[in-house]
């Protein structure tokens, strides 16, 4: 059984690893627009970003004053023993999350959303936000992101249902449009990690939308060829664009370009985009069923695909 203790203090670890310290493959993405940035203006501002990334990491400040919201994926073992359950796991989190906004590795920006009400430690109705996922298994991962309020709120984050009839570049366009309208004042903090969600309800793909921006590591590919060839296709014609960091102009708009998909209703294709900022902030820790703690380099939310279906012509 995994005790309360460890994986309390994981949960306050995790957070606090997100928001002072940033994944190898952000950090990686950042080298790339250094080496490869046409834009010398763009490629000065990928630098300093770099420079300012790398010195909150030495000190174990946050790397941006917006710590976002307070999200939590579970991925939990079939056989996966945790004293105290969901409920007390839940419970462990909500602390972990008043604490580091105490200790200062979260600011507190979650409000009322009608009277503006600040509890001052982010912890309110529906926040933070539990996803779960269960697989075979005893050992217990979480993944914790901090969505910044930029990317979710001026134009990142967007829905609509397309017709069966208009397929994939009816897709396509729309994902382009949204983004061209999304980045006009640089608000969204370009080059962007896109998630696209396509199939399902609306909450459905959204939430897909959502865990392939903010889980799934950048310069990874889906692996049915279909998907993969539509995250291609955008990663180039959205690059394409000249957004470059912060909307300054430049070669690197977007880092990545990820897509999930549910089946879906033969009355329509809803399409759904979730933008993370370029920072892209996450961590993820894997406690097994001996406590050992893991720290991860990525969550490995997709792995293990449910059902696993392939593409069908």
């Amino acid at each position: 059984m995994i005790k309360r203790a460890v994986y309390k203090q994981v949960l306050y670890d995790t957070i606090k690893k997100a928001t002072t310290t940033m994944s190898k493959d952000v950090i990686a993405a950042f080298e790339n627009a250094i080496a490869n940035e046409s834009s010398p203006v763009s490629r000065k501002g990928f630098q300093s970003t770099l420079q300012s990334l790398e010195l909150s990491a030495r000190r174990c400040s946050v790397a941006c004053p917006d710590t976002g919201w307070p999200l939590f994926f579970f991925k939990i073992g079939n056989d996966c023993e945790l004293e105290g359950g969901i409920l007390a796991l839940e419970e462990a989190a909500r602390e972990a999350v008043a604490e580091c906004t105490r200790d200062g590795y979260l600011r507190a920006t979650m409000k009322h959303p009608i009277t503006g009400a600040d509890p001052g430690n982010n912890i309110g109705m529906n926040i933070p936000d539990f996803t779960y996922k269960f697989v075979p298994g005893d050992s217990f991962t979480v993944a914790y992101s901090a969505k910044g309020g930029g990317s979710e709120c001026f134009g990142g984050t967007r829905h609509q249902v397309i017709a069966y009839a208009d397929g994939v570049k009816a897709i396509e366009k729309t994902i382009i449009d949204w983004y061209i309208d999304g980045t006009k004042t640089g608000a969204v903090c370009p080059p962007s990690v896109l998630g696209i969600g396509i199939g399902g309800t609306a909450n459905i793909s959204a939430n897909l939308a959502k865990q392939a921006a903010v889980l799934r590591p950048i310069g990874s590919h889906h692996p049915d060829p279909m998907f993969a060839q539509i995250e291609e296709e955008l990663f180039k014609a959205l690059n394409s664009l000249g957004v470059g960091i912060m909307g300054t102009g430049g070669d690197i708009s977007v880092f990545a370009v990820n897509v999930e998909y549910a089946f879906t209703h033969l009355d329509g294709i809803v399409v759904s985009m979730a933008s993370n900022c370029m920072i892209a902030r996450r961590a993820a820790t894997r406690i097994d069923a001996d406590s050992t703690v893991n720290v991860l380099d990525a969550p490995d939310w997709f792995g293990g695909r449910g059902l696993g279906w392939q593409h069908m012509i």
